[in-house]
């Protein structure tokens, strides 16, 4: 029996983010990258579904931006 091909997780959100930005169609990106187009599909799902928990109270941490003065 053949094993399922595993993929790690900055390959599936490079894939997600290619899929959101719709500047070229699902078969093309899951051409380029060797997956199944519904592949391309669930991993867009997923990452839109799960990225305001990115956001969420606790796991933020707090960034200072210095501006140079002219």
């Amino acid at each position: 029996m053949a094993r399922r091909k595993q993929y790690d997780n900055r390959f599936k959100a490079q894939v997600a983010i290619e899929a959101i930005k719709n500047e070229r169609t699902m078969a093309q990106i899951a051409s380029d990258y060797e997956v199944h187009p519904n592949q391309v599909r669930q991993w867009k799902r997923q990452i839109l579904e799960e990225s305001p928990q990115l956001f969420a109270n606790g796991h933020t941490q707090s960034h200072s931006v210095t501006h140079a003065d002219d």
